[in-house]
This record gives structure tokens, C-alpha cells and sequence, in this order.
């Protein structure tokens, strides 16, 4: 599902940084792709996806 309609990013791009780059947080996201700098509806959605896979990614290594 595309987060940033603006910008076309996706909750899977969110989560590939997030899991490949060790990207936790808005700043680390937006520091890589314009997430946020038209609209700006998008922050809370991605907040969401980036909680989510850290939390699958901290079961995963339990």
C-alpha cells in the first residue's frame, strides 16, 4: 500500500529500509526519501509501518 501518495512511497520501501538500513525512525526515513515534505499526511502511517517492523523484526530474533 503506498504511504506517500505524494511521492509514491510504500509501506514495503518503509520496511525494507527500516530492516536493511537499521532505519527506526521518521528523521532516519526522511533523511533518504522525501516522506512527508509535500502533504505531510503520510507521518503517522509511516510511524505505524516503522513500530510494526520492529516489532516483527524484534520476534523474529527472539
Amino acid at each position: 500500500m503506498y504511504v506517500c501518495l505524494c511521492h509514491a512511497i510504500s509501506d514495503k520501501k518503509i520496511a525494507k529500509l527500516t530492516v536493511e538500513h537499521g532505519i527506526t525512525d521518521i528523521r532516519g526515513i526522511r533523511q533518504v526519501t522525501p516522506l512527508g515534505s509535500q502533504c505531510g499526511k503520510c507521518i503517522r502511517t509511516a510511524k505505524e509501518v516503522i513500530e510494526e517492523t520492529v516489532t516483527a523484526a524484534f520476534k523474529k530474533a527472539s
